[in-house]
């Protein structure tokens, strides 16, 4: 029996996909455009995120919370005030003078269980729900073991800002239209961003999106490569909810 080779390091990360209603259409998301400079996924759109800092572990504990995800619910959380300017996940929900208060102390490097204590905010983790950890193994200089989370804009939320450091701007759409502008040549994503839009793509709403995640418990999406047909292709497993599992490797965009 051949041993499975251990995975290469990765960096521990979460991130937000944030639903905003629309009427009767599908919700649109909020994508931020990576800066084209930036070592990781440059030009692209993706969902705010960044890493899992060691204090976000530290305020999981310091605050209560002792599911093993807290911290990166807390790093989702943290990195979409950062990045958007959108209080996801905190209680009550900051007037608009305490959340750029907020805002710029983490910008500033100060503890975000100091900042929110400033301000007199609090987690509520409940607003996110698990959707899918993503962690590839390729042999690029940078691979990140990515939570994903749910979560509705907040009533009452303010406008959201590209924070214009990593990112250059921040764009509202459904998941349709980005995968239409990415097929057409007009934006960029990456293969786990693509394979999330085409299952995002199939839910008329948040409360769908919950639901279908719910009945699909979260399992680490770990991409490999096969030939099918000739062609070598980046496959996922077909038991996860995404209704494409498969990409030739001459299609796929890599971080």
């Amino acid at each position: 029996m051949t041993d499975t080779p251990p995975l290469p390091s990765a960096i521990p990360a979460a991130t937000l996909v944030i639903f905003r209603a629309r009427g009767a259409g599908r919700p649109e998301l909020l994508f931020v455009e990576r800066a084209k400079a930036m070592a990781f996924a440059g030009g692209a759109l993706v969902f705010p995120g960044g890493r899992i800092d060691p204090g976000d572990h530290a305020l999981a504990t310091l605050s209560g919370h002792d599911d093993p995800d807290a911290a990166a619910q807390i790093a989702a959380i943290r990195e979409t005030i950062e990045e958007v300017g959108i209080p996801v996940g905190l209680s009550p929900l900051p007037a608009m003078n305490a959340l750029e208060r907020l805002r710029a102390a983490l910008h500033q490097g100060i503890a975000f269980g100091e900042a929110l204590a400033d301000v007199e905010a609090g987690l509520d983790l409940d607003a996110l729900t698990y959707f899918a950890r993503w962690r590839p193994a390729h042999a690029h200089a940078r691979i990140f073991d990515t939570h994903f989370y749910l979560a509705r804009l907040p009533a009452g939320a303010p406008a959201a800002r590209v924070d214009a450091t990593e990112n250059v701007r921040l764009v509202w759409a459904t998941a349709a239209d980005v995968l239409a502008e990415a097929d057409a040549g007009r934006a960029t994503i990456i293969f786990p961003t693509r394979r999330n839009l085409e299952r995002l793509a199939q839910f008329a709403d948040f409360e769908a999106a919950v639901t279908d995640a719910r009945a699909h418990p979260v399992r680490t999406v770990t991409p490999w490569t096969e030939t099918r047909d000739g062609v070598e292709h980046l496959c996922i497993p077909d038991d996860l909810g995404y209704p494409v599992t498969s990409e030739p490797m001459s299609d796929a965009v890599r971080g």
